[in-house]
């Protein structure tokens, strides 16, 4: 079970990120990394496609890092970590929220000589929900290193403006193109912290902390598994549309559905019924 400390908190609130070791057992890690292959190969255990899939065996380079988004509703082992109540209840403690509900998550997989993924603020992609904030528990797979393709975070980046999506998210020329002139903007010079934990780790960061990360120069794979998290109170936006998700939205009703986006914890002790 996940226990934030004061440190956590303090951490998180002035960084922007915080770190949780040991989040995943070695059962849970070995069974999930079982998953990968099957994912991008489209063999999906519950028959489901995930909502986005972004790359595809034989269809796709080898040196492109591949995503996907909502992996739970493909594989239960998936589902089993992104959706647990732990969670959704250091989510919602972080950011002061009265409950969590899930996104999306993503599964994440940089094998050696795969291409970086933007800078960005997660926030940017929000605008399809009411209030457009998210928060992220990004989880490891495997032990990371500066120069495998770990995940960085620029320090204290969350208390910044806004930023529009970046140009370029997927392989960029410039992992960094869109974070510079959005430090430029803040008036600071960027702290970026690569993330070098063990496998199991998890970090919590806001939805406006930029991160992203670089090539993966090593000689192992870099496997994450990721929840996104809002508050349980959001609801759709009235007009602004998600290509993907808002096709969840019910007609005349702006209340998220919890077959899609359901209830990990809640300060009155309720969760979406069908998750255990």
């Amino acid at each position: 079970m996940i226990e934030l400390t004061e440190t956590h908190k303090h951490t998180f609130r002035e960084d922007g990120f915080a770190i949780v070791e040991g989040v995943l057992d070695r059962e849970t890690i070995e069974a999930a990394r079982e998953k990968f292959p099957l994912l991008f190969k489209g063999q999906f255990e519950t028959g489901l496609q995930p909502d986005e899939w972004n790359w595809h065996e034989g269809r796709d380079r080898d040196t492109l890092t591949r995503q996907i988004c909502n992996g739970w509703k493909a594989d239960r082992t998936i589902a089993s970590i992104v959706l647990r109540e732990d969670i959704g209840r250091a989510c919602a403690e972080l950011r002061g929220w009265p409950g969590s509900r899930i996104n999306q998550d993503n599964v994440i997989w940089k094998p050696p000589g795969s291409k970086p993924l933007g800078f960005h603020q997660d926030d940017s992609y929000q605008d399809w929900i009411v209030p457009n904030e998210m928060m992220t528990c990004w989880i490891t797979l495997d032990d990371t290193t500066a120069t495998g393709g770990t995940i960085e975070y620029v320090r204290g980046s969350h208390l910044w403006p806004l930023a529009p999506p970046i140009g370029q998210f997927h392989a960029p020329d410039d992992a960094l193109a869109d974070l510079r002139p959005a430090a430029a903007g803040a008036g600071v010079e960027p702290e970026i912290v690569p993330i070098e934990v063990p496998a199991g780790s998890a970090v919590f960061h806001h939805g406006r902390t930029w991160h992203g990360s670089r090539d993966n120069k090593g000689e192992a794979p870099r496997r994450s598994v990721v929840a996104h998290c809002m508050s349980c109170d959001v609801a759709h936006h009235p007009s602004n549309v998600h290509p993907v998700y808002s096709r969840y939205r019910r007609q005349d009703d702006l209340s998220m559905d919890e077959s899609f986006f359901p209830i990990l914890w809640r300060q009155d002790g309720y969760r979406t019924a069908w998750l255990p």
